[in-house]
């Protein structure tokens, strides 16, 4: 076998170990853990309770980091995340937009496990 090859195929294979052990999961409340590769994650870094957002346009699925704490939220349209990322003040916009209209125990949250 080529030795060009061999060291081709152990790249990929030794890149594909790398980003499997280094995939972040993150615990949210209400959920339990939750691996954060197939979601856009932004670090929100303005005077805001929001301190991460994670939207996953797939599954129309968020993952939102509130004051220290991982929430979910169900069923979100993409223009609604896109919003709340521009939103000034974002809590305002969390609390009139987000919060209770996409309940998780309605519209019930995609399952990863068969997609890992």
């Amino acid at each position: 076998m080529n030795t060009h090859f061999l060291v081709i195929i152990w790249l990929t294979c030794g890149m594909a170990y790398t980003e499997a052990v280094n995939a972040e999961t993150v615990f949210v409340k209400y959920r339990g853990l939750v691996e954060l590769s197939p979601f856009k994650c932004e670090w929100i870094t303005r005077n805001s309770d929001t301190k991460r957002l994670c939207y996953d346009s797939n599954e129309r699925y968020v993952i939102v980091n509130l004051t220290g704490t991982y929430y979910h939220y169900c069923d979100v349209p993409s223009e609604v995340v896109t919003a709340w990322l521009h939103a000034d003040p974002m809590n305002e916009y969390y609390n009139r937009h987000v919060r209770r209209r996409f309940d998780c125990r309605l519209s019930p949250a995609p399952t990863y496990e068969d997609k890992q």
